[in-house]
C-alpha cells in the first residue's frame, strides 16, 4: 500500500507564510499527479493545487499568485508554499497522490490524514 504523511501545518497570521510537505512511502511503483486539497466544516473538499510527474501545475483561482506547488520525484514528496495567507485559507489540508502500487496494474487515489492550517491574528 501507499501511505502519505503530511507535515507543516499550524497557525499563521494574515499575510504570513507556511510550507506544507507530504511524503509518500510504501509499495510504490509510480506516482503520477500529486496535489493538495482543503476542506472546511460543512463544505466539500476542494482542489488547491496539483502537479504532474512532469511538473505541470494547476491552481485554484483563489490561490493563484500566492501558493506554489512543487515536488521532488526522487523523494516522492510534494510541497505547498503558501504566502500572503488569508483567514479564508483556514482549513484542513489533505495531500493526494495518484499512484500505481507495486504489483498493481491501475493507478489509485491515495489521501493523507490531513493537517490543520489556521490563519488568524
Amino acid at each position: 500500500q501507499v501511505q502519505l504523511v503530511e507535515s507543516g501545518g499550524g497557525l499563521a497570521q494574515p499575510g504570513g507564510s507556511l510550507r506544507l510537505s507530504c511524503a509518500a512511502s510504501g509499495s510504490i511503483f509510480s506516482i503520477n499527479t500529486m496535489g493538495w486539497h482543503r476542506q472546511t466544516p460543512g463544505k466539500q473538499r476542494e482542489l488547491v493545487a496539483s502537479i504532474t510527474k512532469g511538473g505541470s501545475t494547476n491552481y485554484a483561482d483563489s490561490v493563484k499568485g500566492r501558493f506554489t506547488i512543487s515536488r521532488d520525484n526522487a523523494k516522492n514528496t510534494v510541497y505547498l508554499q503558501m504566502n500572503s495567507l488569508k483567514p479564508e485559507d483556514t482549513a484542513v489540508y489533505y495531500c493526494n497522490a495518484i499512484a500505481v502500487p507495486t504489483g498493481g496494474t491501475y493507478s489509485r487515489s491515495y489521501w493523507g490524514q490531513g493537517t490543520q492550517v489556521t490563519v488568524s491574528s
